[in-house]
């Protein structure tokens, strides 16, 4: 390691506590609306999409918080208005950020919604935090430092478990509100998989803790849905990938939505 990947280590590292503080004020907010019948109104935003008080008093928090670090880097937010492309692709950082990932779950009442922030460095997210309001739990990573859960003590490393495609019984991670009939085909063509429902971006913290191999998303979403999942799972030893072309998924593109994806474990991805 040169001394300017050493440096670069250090200063993302830095983002564990502040962000973990940022994410727990966040997740307050969240969960005084969650538990108050009174405060729980749902509108809908111009793609019919869900939005609630508690995204929105998530968002202030996070953006708030993010402007009072040191380092002064854009935030693309899914609940703020986004800047033109022409202005973003000169970003060299920017942070991604979801202030409340699984808004159907929180309206549902499942509990499986979280918190996500995420800082992109030219197209790669860097640095990731996951945090889950109503467990406490925490997951954070950075590039080159590992995945962490950070609500126990001591921290846990993190370790994506071992899989080959063609196994039989694979643990597939599917969307509680969200499975599309081509995701379904796509499971029909493994041996025997088991399906694992979860919300938001519980999926990945699943895989990220070796407890699921595999997680297709044929259908729609967005940057901030999975930048920080995805250097959670880089560092814990997985990957998420186009399907159509076997990339890593890209971020801050000139659109913020997402293509269809795969995200896995340590494994390989063949031809089912």
């Amino acid at each position: 390691m040169n001394n300017r990947e050493l440096i670069l280590m250090t200063r993302l590292s830095r983002f564990k506590d502040p962000l973990y503080k940022i994410a727990r004020l966040a997740g307050v907010a969240i969960l005084k609306i969650y538990e108050d019948p009174s405060l729980f109104n749902v509108d809908y935003k111009s793609d019919k999409s869900p939005l609630t008080a508690a995204d929105k008093a998530a968002n202030d928090i996070i953006i708030d918080g993010l402007k009072a670090l040191p380092e002064k880097y854009p935030i693309i937010s899914e609940e703020s208005k986004k800047q033109d492309y022409e202005i973003r692709k000169q970003f060299e950082y920017c942070w991604l950020v979801d202030p409340l990932d699984g808004t159907k779950e929180f309206i549902k009442r499942n509990d499986e919604f979280t918190v996500n922030i995420a800082l992109v460095k030219s197209g790669q997210p860097v640095v990731g935090l996951i945090y889950v309001p109503v467990s406490g739990a925490c997951y954070f990573a950075a590039l080159g430092e590992g995945a962490w859960r950070l609500d126990v003590d001591p921290e846990l490393r993190l370790k994506c478990a071992s899989f080959d495609i063609n196994q039989a019984g694979l643990r597939v991670l599917c969307s509680r509100s969200h499975l599309s009939e081509a995701t379904q085909d796509y499971v029909d063509q493994l041996d025997a998989a088991v399906l694992v429902p979860q919300g938001s971006a519980l999926k990945f913290t699943v895989m990220a803790e070796g407890e699921g191999d595999i997680y297709p998303r044929i259908g729609p979403t967005m940057e901030w849905d999975t930048a920080a999942a995805h250097i959670l799972l880089n560092e814990a030893g997985g990957e998420i990938i186009e399907f159509a072309s076997g990339k890593p998924l890209k971020y801050n593109k000139e659109s913020l939505l997402n293509p269809d994806f795969i995200a896995f474990g340590d494994g390989q991805l063949n031809q089912v």
